[in-house]
């Protein structure tokens, strides 16, 4: 269909020069189990285009879910009004290099596919894994999720581009609520942080069924911990914990949009400016940032942006080192600094913004036993369950699901309502150990917001845990 759909309006656009075409079909599925209780299936389906005209240093762009020949030239034609009425307005917007002259096709790998199994199939495991949820009475609330997502994409443009590209999602989660008095805790295994590429062969990577009983324990457990203490301490954070602190102190604050004040009016702008790249300590020397679009299993895993851009690995930091942003190929020509492959747009009605994509720490040396033995005082933390961050990308504040204490070397008590709070340019220097590929987990989340209008899109991060010295860590209500 999206084939037909290109091809068709290549008689429609006939004497225009530049132009682009990107058409989208997307098909979502989403099943949970609440209380042993099967509960509404949701599907969706949206299909769409998003057509871009290039007038003379301007461009326009207009978007239509009709597909016939009319609904396409009636986008046609708003997109090049659009361009017309941006001459001469702003920064030239100009993709010198979108929908650059590729043919090429990338698809999500994948062993086991979504349909292999029947509907009565994956709801008799989602059935288990909520059964095994509730082992005590304590345990009040207790859901088992499992979400699909199959993108279809397809990239045509004057200059020869004809970019195929078919990504599979999957995104599983578990949740234990406990509650005596009036105290409630939470925790959650997968869901947000651990949706990845692929088929339904990962729900054994992630320790779907497995996982279940710990997950409830915990919870248990945190219902009996005391309050996290207050003090500047040692820190180990989880790579699901990490997901977090990458995204909003190094993703965000890296985009070359947000650099150059484009989500300044509405999520903020950034700390970093263009003349840090190549020169600015980011952290210490042993962190290690990596944007890498072909980690195939990662939730931003492609072969090419939405702009036409090869996706490459690149090193963003390097020994702690500042090298390059978050900017695709259209901020890259407004400000002459290195970016990447990252111009992504969440459905065919949104046009590419600057994303944060495949977005690693790189494993270091050591493993979770040397990191807990090498901290005198400190805590563990993981799994977020709130956050708070400056405009600026700055100062911020995280709360986790939870905490354990290490004393003298050794994991200690449990303890409730972890919080941490830093600034984001000087955080990352106070990173000391970096765990080996021991303790790495392919990580993300589907639900990062940005652009206006809104965007919520899939962005990847791979993960070691990580052990931070003198965090500021205080206890919760």
């Amino acid at each position: 269909m999206l084939e037909d759909v290109s091809k068709r309006f290549l008689h429609l656009i006939r004497g225009i020069d530049r132009w682009s075409l990107r058409v989208v079909d997307t098909h979502q599925e989403g099943l949970s189990v609440r209380q042993d209780v099967i509960q509404p299936p949701r599907n969706l389906r949206s299909t769409g285009a998003m057509v871009t005209i290039y007038v003379d240093g301007a461009s326009g762009y207009a978007a239509t879910c009709d597909l016939s020949d009319r609904g396409l030239r009636e986008a046609i034609a708003a997109a090049g009004n659009w361009a017309k009425a941006c001459q001469g307005r702003g920064s030239d917007t100009v993709r010198e290099n979108a929908g650059a002259p590729h043919t090429a096709h990338y698809r999500s790998p994948v062993a086991q596919g979504w349909n292999t199994w029947s509907l009565k199939q994956k709801l008799e495991l989602l059935r288990h894994a909520c059964r095994s949820l509730h082992i005590a009475p304590q345990i009040v609330d207790w859901e088992a999720t499992l979400a699909y997502k199959r993108q279809h994409v397809l990239l045509s443009s004057s200059e020869g581009a004809w970019i195929e590209q078919e990504f599979f999602f999957l995104y599983p989660g578990m949740r234990a609520t406990a509650n005596e008095g009036t105290r409630t805790q939470n925790r959650t295994h997968g869901g947000a942080e651990l949706g990845c590429q692929g088929g339904l062969e990962k729900l054994e990577r992630v320790g779907y069924t497995r996982e279940a009983q710990r997950v409830s324990e915990q919870a248990l457990q945190l219902l009996a911990a005391p309050n996290s203490p207050s003090a500047r301490m040692d820190t180990l954070i989880a790579p699901a914990q990490m997901v977090l602190q990458i995204h909003e102190t190094i993703g965000h604050p890296l985009e070359l949009d947000r650099i150059l004040g484009d989500e300044r009016n509405y999520a903020g702008a950034s700390f970093v400016s263009p003349d840090m790249v190549g020169n600015y300590r980011y952290g210490s020397d042993v962190l290690n940032v990596t944007f890498d679009p072909t980690e195939s299993e990662e939730l931003a895993a492609y072969g090419y942006d939405d702009e036409g851009s090869r996706g490459e690995s690149l090193s963003i930091i390097k020994d702690g080192i500042l090298l390059r942003t978050l900017g695709g190929a259209s901020s890259q020509q407004r400000c002459a600094v290195p970016g990447v492959a990252s111009s992504r747009a969440s459905d065919w009605n949104r046009p590419p913004i600057d994303r944060i994509g495949n977005l690693n720490v790189e494993p270091g040396d050591h493993g979770f036993d040397d990191m807990v033995a090498a901290t005198e005082f400190g805590i563990l933390l993981d799994t977020n369950r709130s956050w708070s961050i400056d405009d600026m990308r700055n100062k911020f504040q995280f709360g986790c699901e939870y905490g354990r204490m290490i004393r003298d070397g050794e994991l200690a008590e449990v303890v409730r309502n972890p919080n941490y709070r830093g600034v984001s340019e000087t955080f990352w220097r106070n990173l000391k150990m970096v765990g080996d590929e021991t303790t790495y987990v392919i990580s993300g989340t589907p639900y990062c917001g940005k652009g206006e209008p809104n965007q919520i899109i899939h962005v990847g991060h791979a993960a070691p845990s990580c052990l931070f010295s003198d965090v500021e860590v205080f206890g919760g209500a």
